[in-house]
């Protein structure tokens, strides 16, 4: 797909993976949405991407730890344009950001499950009108090979916390809402596909775990916009990939009584269920 004159929105593009993709995709003609909390960094990106002859993205401000955050962010993009390309849902917290104390959001929810998952889910289904309207379009969610299954009695995590069962439980969420879009959109023109783009890239986050990066963002970066831009996924959706590679997540990905559970509960939680 060519990038020229689409438009795409990359949450969490910033800092990190999703910032090294919204610049590749702005330099590429593409009409980019950035995304994040801070309006320093994103003035830094949007100079950066002018310097380079990119076309000057657009900078939407939201906090994505609160529903009413994720929900303006949608109304604004909505607002501004008639037509989505492609979302990439990257907005992330790991497992050690603001220490690995179990944190809640300002709903209630466990905070990465409420940062890493529903805000996605709920952009990616407020955003539905325009990414059909754009049709062929494309779903990007960036998961991780890190995955922990749902324990359903308690998907908050109140009893045996940890921020690394915390973080993987939401990546899986991921993928199953990955499989789970992909089916209720099949026919629609609109691809939903997921992957972990490269294993402890050099980014804030795993720097803040402690971790030595043993990858490059530039690394996960062209994972991820294969997915985006690739013509040889074009036809593809409800998939899980391992950098370039088409890969199995756990196995309660591929249960469909718990992607049900998982998405009744989610509905509830975003104020999405009627």
């Amino acid at each position: 797909m060519k990038m020229n004159g689409k438009t795409i929105l990359v949450t969490g593009s910033t800092d990190g993976v999703g910032r090294y993709v919204a610049r590749r995709l702005a330099e590429d003609g593409a009409r980019v949405l950035i995304h994040g909390r801070d309006a320093a960094r994103a003035k830094v990106l949007s100079d950066e991407i002018a310097k380079a002859g990119g076309a000057a993205p657009t900078f939407y401000q939201a906090d994505l730890s609160s529903m009413s955050g994720t929900r303006a962010l949608a109304e604004a993009v909505i607002r501004d344009h008639q037509r989505l390309d492609v979302f990439v849902s990257n907005a992330g917290i790991g497992s050690q950001n603001d220490g690995p104390q179990r944190q809640v959001s300002a709903d209630g929810h466990e905070l990465r499950f409420a940062v890493n998952y529903l805000s996605g889910f709920l952009l990616a289904h407020l955003l539905l009108p325009l990414l059909k309207a754009a049709a062929p379009s494309r779903i990007v969610n960036v998961a991780s090979l890190g995955q922990h299954p749902i324990d359903f009695d308690d998907v908050m995590i109140t009893q045996g916390y940890s921020g690394s069962r915390a973080y993987a439980q939401s990546k899986l969420s991921q993928i199953m809402f990955t499989i789970d879009f992909a089916d209720e959109l099949r026919g629609a023109g609109i691809t939903v596909n997921s992957l972990h783009p490269a294993t402890y890239m050099n980014t804030t986050m795993v720097r803040a775990g402690g971790v030595t990066p043993i990858s490059t963002v530039e690394q996960g970066g062209a994972a991820i916009l294969r997915l985006v831009e690739g013509d040889d996924v074009a036809g593809k959706s409800g998939l899980f990939f391992n950098g370039m590679n088409e890969a199995r997540a756990n196995p309660q990905a591929y249960d469909a009584v718990a992607r049900k559970r998982l998405r009744e509960l989610s509905l509830k939680l975003t104020g999405l269920a009627r």
